[in-house]
């Protein structure tokens, strides 16, 4: 049975499309067969983070029902798949993205983990891919405006009847300024799957037009999202030995 993982977040900005992606590739390090869905119609991201911003099949078209939602997936040169949705702002206006939950059958057979990048906040599109989810993840940042509107989101899930998988902290700094974990989750009351540090490779990685996880598969940012994957797929993961080799460090230095 296919699981469909909605990843949203209360605030723009805080990490969710990297997340999106960056979960979906880990998951698909572990061996499972992941697609990832721009559920976000009006500023899609997907497609750019992979390369692919503009393609002929999107999601746009199978929820128009011009075509079936097989034809709009891209697999990438990782093993991991893609539906995304068009870039055209003609196009996504004349989207019903209220039909996203109809087409819940159709995704689930594409493959055994389907994550859809959520828009932001708790606007019309975000309430649809809310509405498609068998779980869902949390992202924020460890700031209170953050905090605040993810339990926001929280909230208006379990009122939806949504399970809530945890969250995922990004953008973490560690320094005294940030909330710390035990004081999120106490105001979330939801767990924390993992927290992401603050990373440049990340840009780095979106530069590449590629998931961290496959352009610098040891760097901070790639172990933290694969522990966060293991928990998920309840298999083992030791992220020391994942890190880099002191030679490694030595010539990334030069």
């Amino acid at each position: 049975m296919a699981r469909i993982i909605v990843v949203t977040s209360g605030k723009g900005g805080v990490g969710k499309t990297t997340t999106a992606i960056n979960l979906g590739a880990a998951i698909n390090h572990f061996g499972e067969e992941v697609l990832i869905i721009d559920g976000n119609i009006s500023t899609p991201n997907v497609g750019i983070h992979f390369g692919s911003p503009e393609v002929p099949v999107n999601l746009n078209q199978v929820l128009a029902k011009k075509v079936d939602a097989f034809e709009a997936v891209y697999e990438h040169d990782s093993g991991v798949k893609i539906i995304p949705s068009s870039l055209s702002t003609k196009e996504s206006t004349k989207t019903k993205v209220e039909k996203l939950k109809d087409f819940k059958k159709d995704f689930s057979e594409l493959s055994n983990y389907v994550i859809v990048d959520s828009a932001a906040g708790l606007g019309e599109e975000a309430l649809a891919a809310i509405e498609l989810a068998d779980e869902i993840i949390i992202v924020t940042n460890p700031e209170m405006p953050a905090i605040t509107d993810a339990l926001k989101t929280i909230k208006v899930a379990e009122e939806k009847g949504k399970e809530i998988s945890g969250v995922i902290m990004s953008r973490v700094r560690k320094d005294r300024i940030e909330m710390d974990p035990e004081t999120v989750k106490e105001m979330l009351e939801v767990p924390i799957l993992g927290m992401i540090p603050e990373d440049l490779t990340i840009k780095e990685a979106l530069n590449q037009k590629n998931a961290i996880i496959h352009t610098h598969p040891k760097s901070k940012a790639s172990r933290a999202y694969k522990e966060i994957a293991a928990k998920i797929l309840g298999v083992e993961y030791d992220s020391d030995q994942d890190k880099p080799s002191i030679w490694e460090r030595i010539f990334k230095r030069r």
